[in-house]
């Protein structure tokens, strides 16, 4: 790893804690649901709209600076080859474990003969049974 790649991934892991943090500790607009029915003095059901403080800010700009740190990671890794991880598939880097020549060619069984059927239409099925009948 270059020193680029590594300070914009420590970049964008600090980032992504921050912004977790920040919302965690942002007011819901859902706590105000009991003042609007009578119990505090709200003037509109969800609170004031377009009222945005620190913490709502400071996230918008943790937003942005997260997706360019996406961005930039992402055309460092496309620019820049190195010899990581997802530089072969894992089919190309496991190596086979037998060669085509080093199999033994499968044993083939004798082949069988089948059966002659009877000369002359002769059934071998028993006196009064129609197993030797063919269905029309």
């Amino acid at each position: 790893m270059s020193a680029l790649e590594t300070i914009l991934l420590l970049l964008h892991i600090g980032v992504a804690i921050a912004i977790c943090g920040f919302v965690l500790l942002q007011h819901g607009k859902g706590a105000d649901m009991g003042a609007a029915f009578g119990s505090g003095s709200s003037g509109s059901l969800f609170g004031a709209s377009g009222s945005a403080n620190f913490l709502s800010h400071s996230t918008a700009v943790l937003a942005a600076v997260f997706f360019f740190t996406s961005i930039g990671l992402t055309w460092y890794a496309s620019s820049h080859s190195s010899r990581g991880l997802m530089e072969r598939s894992v089919v190309d880097k496991a190596a086979p474990a037998t060669k085509a020549s080093d199999v033994p060619a499968a044993p083939t069984a004798p082949a069988t003969k089948a059966p002659d059927a009877p000369a002359g239409g002769a059934s071998t099925a028993p006196a009064g049974s129609k197993a030797g009948d063919v269905p029309k």
